[in-house]
C-alpha cells in the first residue's frame, strides 16, 4: 500500500494545478496565433532573442512538441538566433509545469524554472546569433505554418478549441510521460533505501554530471520531471542536482538535437546543447552554494509522503479523478489507433520517424492531407507508420513530412 498512498500522494499535490495549467495553456494556444510569434522574430537582435525566450516560457509544449512550431516559426522568416532561443527556453517550462512544481516542490523551485529557462535561452539564443552571423538567413521557402493548429474566428469557437488543446491535445502529448514520471517516482520513494545516495548527496558536482548523462538522452516532459526530481531529494540528492534533472530532462533528447542539426546546422545544434547543459550546471551550483538552502527544503508533508498515509481533501480528489480520467483518455488514443481506410491499389504506407507525442501525430497527419491527390491518411503513433490512399506524388508526401520537421519513406 506505500506504493499506491505515494502515488496517490504525487497526485493528488499536483491535480489542481495541473488542470488549471492547461486550461491557461489552452486558452494561450486559441488565443495567440503561430503566425504572431513567427511575425516578432525575424531579427537576430538581443531583443528578439529575448522576445523569443519569453514566448516560450509559458507556453507547455514538450521538447518534441516544440519541434514542428519552431521549424515553421523559421521558415516563415525567424532567425537561427530566436529559433534557438525558443526551443531551448519552452520545453523547460510551461504555465501546467510551474504550477505543478509549486505545488510539490514549493515556490523557490517554480521561480527558478521559468528563469533559468529564459537565462540559458537567451544565452543559448545570442550565442548561436554569434556563430551564425553573416550566414544566417531569414525565412526563404515559403513554408506556411503547419495546419495543426486550426482555430475558429469566433469567440465561443476559440474557447471550444482552448478546451480541446488544453485538456485533450496537450494530455495527449504528455500523458503518457506525466504517468511514467509519477510511477518511477512512487516506486523510488518506496524502493529505493533513505541512505541510497547519501555518497552523492555530498558530492553535488558528480552528481550533476551523473543527472545530465541521464537526462540528456532521455525524453521527459517537464511536469512528468517533477516527481521524479521530488523523489531524488527525498532520498538523499541536493536540490541543484535535481534542479538539473528538471532542466536538462525537459529540454533535450536525441531526436531533438538530430532535427535541430538539420534544420539550423551542427554548429547551431552543438551550440544550443551546450548551452542546455552549461545553463543546468550553472543553475544547479547556485542552488546548492549560493542561495539559501531554506529557500530549497522540501516541506514535512512532502518528505512523509512515502512513509505513511494521508487524508485527501475533497476538491483534490475530485481534481485526481478528472486528471486520472483525462489521463487514461490520452493513453487510450495514444495506443489504440483502429483502421479506418479501405485500402484500394492507391494506397501506400510511410515510414515516419522523430513523432514522439500526439502532437507530432496530428502534424505529421494534417501536412500529408494538405498533399494534391490525397483522399484519406491514418497516422499511427505507436508504430510510426502512416497510411496514405489516393492518387498522390510520393515524393511530395515525403516533403511535407520533412516540411512538418519529421523524416520518411516508403515502406
Amino acid at each position: 500500500m506505500n506504493f499506491l498512498d505515494s502515488l496517490l500522494y504525487m497526485l493528488n499535490e499536483m491535480s489542481p494545478y495541473i488542470l488549471l495549467g492547461f486550461l491557461i495553456a489552452g486558452l494561450l494556444h486559441a488565443f495567440v496565433s503561430r503566425e504572431t510569434f513567427a511575425r516578432h522574430l525575424s531579427g537576430s537582435s538581443l531583443g528578439t532573442v529575448v522576445k523569443a525566450a519569453l514566448i516560450g516560457v509559458p507556453l507547455p509544449l514538450c521538447s518534441c512538441g516544440v519541434l514542428p512550431t519552431a521549424i515553421a516559426m523559421r521558415r516563415n522568416g525567424a532567425s537561427r538566433a530566436a529559433s534557438s532561443a525558443f526551443l531551448i527556453s519552452t520545453p523547460q517550462t510551461g504555465v501546467d509545469s510551474i504550477a505543478a512544481t509549486w505545488s510539490l516542490l514549493g515556490p523557490a523551485f517554480a521561480v527558478m524554472r521559468p528563469v533559468a529557462a529564459l537565462v540559458t535561452a537567451v544565452f543559448g539564443g545570442a550565442a548561436v546569433g554569434a556563430t551564425e552571423r553573416g550566414t544566417d538567413k531569414s525565412g526563404g521557402n515559403g513554408f506556411a505554418p503547419d495546419a495543426v493548429d486550426e482555430v475558429p474566428d469566433t469567440f465561443v469557437g476559440k474557447l471550444m478549441a482552448s478546451l480541446r488543446y488544453g485538456f485533450i491535445d496537450l494530455v495527449g502529448s504528455i500523458g503518457l510521460w506525466l504517468t511514467v514520471g509519477l510511477v518511477i517516482a512512487a516506486l523510488i520513494t518506496v524502493y529505493v533505501p533513505a541512505d541510497f545516495f547519501a555518497v552523492l548527496g555530498n558530492k553535488p558536482i558528480v552528481s550533476m554530471i551523473i543527472a545530465l548523462i541521464v537526462a540528456v538522452p532521455m525524453y521527459v516532459c517537464a511536469t512528468g520531471s517533477i516527481p521524479i526530481a521530488l523523489s531524488l531529494i527525498l532520498k538523499g540528492l541536493s536540490p541543484g542536482t535535481a534542479f538539473v534533472l528538471l532542466m536538462a530532462g525537459p529540454a533535450a533528447n536525441f531526436a531533438s538535437f538530430t532535427l535541430i542539426s538539420r534544420e539550423m546546422g551542427r554548429r547551431a545544434a552543438i551550440v544550443y546543447l551546450g548551452s542546455i547543459i552549461a545553463g543546468a550546471m550553472a543553475m544547479g551550483l547556485a542552488i546548492d552554494y549560493l542561495l539559501p538552502s531554506h529557500w530549497f527544503a522540501i516541506g514535512h508533508d512532502a518528505a512523509m509522503h512515502g512513509a505513511c498515509c494521508h487524508e485527501f481533501s475533497t476538491f483534490s480528489t475530485i481534481c485526481s479523478a478528472i486528471l486520472a480520467a483525462l489521463l487514461i483518455f490520452s493513453l487510450i488514443r495514444r495506443f489504440y489507433n483502429p483502421k479506418t481506410n479501405t485500402y484500394t491499389d492507391m494506397t501506400q504506407e510511410y515510414i515516419i520517424t522523430g513523432m514522439n507525442c500526439p502532437h507530432c501525430q496530428n502534424a505529421v497527419k494534417k501536412a500529408i492531407a494538405a498533399v494534391a491527390g490525397v483522399d484519406t491518411v491514418e497516422v499511427d503513433l505507436h508504430a510510426g507508420i502512416a497510411t496514405v490512399d489516393g492518387n498522390v506524388d510520393h515524393i511530395a508526401v515525403i516533403d511535407a513530412v520533412h516540411a512538418a520537421g519529421f523524416e520518411a519513406r516508403r515502406k
